[in-house]
């Protein structure tokens, strides 16, 4: 059997789906799958049009003797893996992290609402409405739809995407190598609280700055230490330089094993996104045992149990986040227990359950 992959992301590039990528690309020819890699980083620097029509080009071209498409994300590259898996007669198999409408509606067009409500919100922008059409057409049309959460298959559902065809597979990491911790972050004081991630509304770095504020207000020491980049870079460093002054660094992006020792080196690993398909970065906190505070929405709850792996916060909920933050400061007992349970990831998390997992859907659907 042979598949095409597209991929909106790929090694060095980091994120979760050039961390997917990377292991269906090793591991599904140990399981009699060659796999042919289509990136979108090829074509990134054209113009946003030309890059997709560029893309859509070179899937086409090298689908041919190809059994099956397999596109790692639904607009992106769903869009152009669609096209061309039509003009080839071939099956499409898509995979689904997010839902591309409300994102750029975070971004670009006001939206605040959650996204499991925002998806049964009828009158939104015009452009939101395309770009749900181009999402739901992608998975309505592709054989299956892998999605790496219970959370997230409730979202496709509410698309209209019938739940026989969607598949849960959770995301798994494999223990990454360590790094080096960079010279910005062991210059800042201790405790230290570390947070990694794109730089987007939904990710809670806005709270986090916050949080950090009002922990300091009772007395406390805590540094913070921002690991990404993205569009509120600029934003969030004006707010830290009037809300923290000191005590803080923005590393921007770095390799995935420096972020990884970044997350051993932290006293306390915080992701308190509005939104998370499965987090990819808090399977990697379990790993390295880390003392977690994550958001309890999303996928989130699906990879941290509160007060067994960690503890579940609401989300954009600064005071809350404090009060998790300073627990955790306060009560050692508390934080050994939780970093020993969260290094248990074995079964749910596991790479080749996986990949068996995938090779099987992708296997039944030619």
């Amino acid at each position: 059997m042979k598949v095409l992959v597209a991929t909106p992301l790929y090694p060095p590039e980091s994120g979760g789906p050039a961390t997917y990528v990377a292991e269906l690309e090793h591991g599904l020819p140990e399981r009699g799958i060659e796999v042919v890699i289509v990136k979108f980083s090829d074509v990134r620097h054209l113009p946003t049009l030309i890059r997709h029509i560029a893309y859509g080009i070179r899937v086409f071209f090298a689908a041919e003797g190809v059994d099956l498409i397999y596109a790692l994300d639904p607009v992106s590259v769903g869009v152009p893996a669609l096209v061309a898996a039509r003009l080839r007669g071939k099956p499409l198999a898509v995979k689904i992290v997010g839902d591309f409408a409300w994102e750029q509606g975070m971004q670009k067009y006001g939206i605040t609402t959650p996204l499991e409500v925002f998806v049964r919100e009828k009158n939104v922008a015009l452009p939101l409405r395309f770009f749900r059409f181009l999402q739901k057409e992608v998975a309505l049309s592709a054989r299956r739809v892998i999605v790496p959460s219970t959370f997230l298959k409730g979202i496709v559902e509410a698309w209209g995407v019938e739940s026989a065809k969607i598949d849960v597979i959770y995301n798994a990491v494999k223990l990454p190598a360590v790094g080096q911790v960079v010279e910005a972050l062991g210059e800042l004081p201790r405790p230290l609280v570390v947070s990694v991630g794109r730089l987007v509304p939904w990710k809670g770095n806005r709270e986090l700055i916050d949080a950090v504020r009002l922990v300091r207000q009772k007395g406390k020491k805590l540094s913070v230490a921002i690991i990404g980049d993205g569009p509120e870079r600029h934003t969030l460093g004006a707010r830290a330089k009037d809300t923290l002054g000191s005590g803080y660094t923005f590393t921007g992006t770095l390799s995935h094993a420096d972020a990884f020792a970044a997350i051993q080196y932290a006293d306390m690993y915080v992701l308190d996104s509005l939104y998370e398909g499965l987090s990819h970065t808090l399977v990697e906190a379990r790993m390295a045992g880390a003392a977690i505070v994550a958001s309890n929405r999303g996928g989130n709850p699906e990879v941290v149990e509160h007060e067994i792996h960690g503890l579940l916060v609401p989300a954009e909920d600064s005071q809350k986040l404090s009060d998790a933050l300073e627990r955790l400061l306060d009560d050692g007992e508390l934080r050994a227990r939780l970093k020993t349970n969260a290094k248990d990831t074995s079964g749910r998390f596991d790479v080749g359950s996986m990949l068996e997992k995938i090779a099987e859907r992708l296997r039944a659907i030619v």
